[in-house]
């Protein structure tokens, strides 16, 4: 399912300009939205799921206007909204509380809901778990919780905002896993600011920044745009002054860093493969 998005603005009370003019096509498959903290991607996910309006602009999904209520209508039927932090009953079991939202969601008929249910415990590896009480539950759990609730209604686009935060080095490995499977026949848009999940995940990927979109395309594109712009150097005397000291790891009598500069910071400076996240560095450095 596509999104297009056109001269999107949110401003807030204040004069916040969350988003500002954003122009963006979504494609159908595993799609990364990369920012830091504060960079308008909160608020454009709210704005997909319907529950913020835009201040101008235009957004599409499937061809939907979700500015119109008919639009937003057709939209949220279609569409799986994970959001950064899920509310949910703690006393309930997984069982039970994915039962009421199936219901919320008007899936009426309890052997349908049944069905369901027991599939998408089963997606998330929860089927062990279902009739425990959420309030035993770790942050990885009620993050897999939080995606079997948003794929109830078998939505076309799925959208996920800032899921691993927080979340253990195995059981991120495990959802990020998750979300490419999820991708076989969706649109899934995942939101955050952890470099390693996108580059883990997704082939393509659009970066904000204060609002505005500052990269729109593969991932091999971005980082090939760090080329001869990152480099290590090793030295036992002070850190080198020249460029953007991205790492810095002991190494016999000295110190081995990793610099993103424009040119060699230093005579003895050796240029180094990029990685996304360098490439992601060197994309918010000023005058970039």
């Amino acid at each position: 399912m596509r999104i297009e998005i056109s001269r999107l603005t949110k401003t807030y009370r204040g004069g916040v300009h969350a988003l500002d003019g954003l122009d963006l096509d979504v494609p159908t498959g595993m799609y990364g939205l990369l920012g830091s903290n504060g960079a308008g991607k909160t608020t454009l996910m709210r704005i997909l799921a319907g529950l913020l309006s835009p201040t101008s602009g235009t957004v599409r999904v499937g061809g939907h206007d979700v500015a119109t209520a008919d639009g937003r209508l057709a939209v949220q039927r279609t569409l799986g909204y994970l959001p950064q932090s899920l509310g949910v009953y703690p006393d309930l079991t997984a069982r039970q509380f994915l039962d009421y939202i199936a219901l919320l969601k008007g899936l009426d008929s309890r052997p349908s809901r049944r069905r369901r249910i027991g599939e998408l415990l089963e997606t998330v590896a929860l089927t062990p778990d279902a009739d425990r009480r959420l309030k035993g539950f770790s942050g990885g759990m009620l993050r897999r919780v939080g995606i079997a609730q948003a794929l109830l209604a078998d939505p076309r686009l799925l959208v996920v905002d800032e899921p691993t935060t927080g979340l253990d080095p195995e059981e991120r490995i495990r959802f990020r896993i998750l979300l490419s499977r999820l991708a076989g026949d969706r649109t899934v848009l995942l939101s955050t600011h952890i470099v390693e999940d996108v580059a883990q995940t997704c082939r393509s990927l659009a970066v904000l920044d204060k609002g505005r979109l500052v990269f729109q395309g593969d991932v091999g594109e971005l980082v090939s745009r760090a080329d001869r712009r990152v480099w290590t150097l090793t030295t036992s005397g002070p850190a080198p002054s020249e460029g953007r000291i991205v790492a810095a790891l002991p190494e016999g009598a000295g110190t081995r860093y990793r610099i993103i500069a424009p040119t060699a910071p230093g005579p003895s400076a050796q240029p180094a493969e990029p990685t996304l996240e360098d490439s992601y560095l060197a994309l918010m450095e000023p005058g970039r």
